[in-house]
């Protein structure tokens, strides 16, 4: 074991990232894809292992590229795990009397045409959300926006701002926690 382990070393020490993506890239994604239940989550578990990887000031200075890469994995996964899960705007589904459910994005897509009563009531929903979105601060109004509006993943965003990725889910939970609050009455509302 040791002696594959050296040799691997041999082969990845000084090379570039390139080269040990190339290497290890889809041996780490199947590792990582059987631990956790999305291809997206997986993607981006490795996607965070490579920026890790790259972050090292010497990369020669570790013994193990692979062990190295896999315990990264390993601890991304875990974390993936532990920390609670991101609330979704998506997810607040308000319940009728009849066990059907509505969900914010299903307000928002809702054909109102021959309704003018569900039409005011759209008007009124995106008037509300937007009041509502400018109470926030305006970082967690902007991931909002980015995620739930313009369909980027949390990670995409955390990219795009340069902010860690665990600052995000924190700004996204946040606003969706307050919006939650904001039009619970407009969901109760449409209920009756």
């Amino acid at each position: 074991m040791d002696n594959i382990i050296d040799i691997e070393m041999a082969k990845t020490s000084g090379k570039s990232l390139t080269s040990t993506i190339n290497a290890y890239g889809k041996r780490l994604f199947g590792f990582i894809r059987s631990r956790v239940g999305s291809v997206e989550d997986a993607e981006d578990i490795l996607q965070d292992v490579w920026l890790q990887y790259s972050s090292l000031p010497s990369i020669d200075d570790i013994e193990s590229v692979s062990g190295w890469l896999y315990r990264v994995a390993r601890n991304k996964v875990t974390d993936l795990y532990r920390k609670k899960k991101t609330s979704s705007i998506d997810e607040a589904v308000y319940e009728n009397d009849d066990d059907s459910g509505i969900s914010f994005k299903e307000i928002l897509l809702m054909d109102v045409s021959g309704n003018p009563e569900l039409a005011l009531f759209k008007e009124l929903f995106w008037k509300e959300l937007f009041i509502s979105l400018d109470e926030l601060p305006e970082n967690q109004k902007q991931v909002f926006i980015l995620n739930e509006l313009d369909d980027l993943t949390l990670q995409e965003i955390a990219l795009q701002t340069g902010e860690n990725l665990k600052t995000i889910i924190s700004r996204k939970g946040y606003a969706v926690k307050h919006l939650r609050n904001k039009l619970n009455y407009l969901y109760n509302e449409l209920d009756n």
